[in-house]
């Protein structure tokens, strides 16, 4: 979705007048930045926080804005290329899932938990989400479709 759909989705639920008023700004400039062709070079903060995570690469620009939306960032995982059994990978989630698990019991031990231990669990947190949002990613691009089933050994149940 580019910038000026998303204001113009804005649009309709708060007007361009409650807008301008609230950020200070002229009432042409919210429309403009609801324009396909901001006339001018007038970026949208929109493209403007855009624009500063791309230059800068920090995640926490992310991390922020969505926190500041009552929700949390995940950085999207690098595609999962498999073409091998999916119990190796399936495995992966679970240690990473007992690794944060660990990391909470560890934290826990003493009947509490410090800022330091609660930044841990964070970081153990966000990489199973990140694991297992790239396991449900190739999922749905069919990755796994194009495996073959896993023969049974030789000599194996029902020989």
């Amino acid at each position: 979705m580019e910038p000026h759909e998303v204001m113009k989705d804005v649009l309709r639920q708060k007007t361009a007048k409650e807008i301008a008023a609230e950020l200070g700004v002229s009432l042409s400039l919210v429309y403009k930045w609801a324009e396909t062709d901001a006339a001018g070079g007038t970026n949208s903060p929109l493209e403007r926080v855009g624009q500063l995570i791309e230059l800068t690469q920090n995640p926490k620009i992310m991390q922020w804005l969505c926190a500041k939306a009552d929700g949390f960032f995940i950085r999207n995982p690098s595609k999962v290329r498999h073409d091998g059994p999916l119990i190796p990978l399936t495995n992966d989630i679970v240690q990473e899932f007992a690794d944060m698990l660990a990391t909470i019991a560890h934290a826990a031990s003493d009947n509490l938990i410090s800022a330091e231990e609660a930044k841990r669990i964070r970081s153990r947190w966000e990489e199973l989400k990140s694991v297992t949002e790239g396991f449900v990613q190739a999922a749905e691009l069919g990755t796994f479709a194009k495996l073959r089933p896993v023969e049974p050994p030789a000599g194996g149940a029902g020989s």
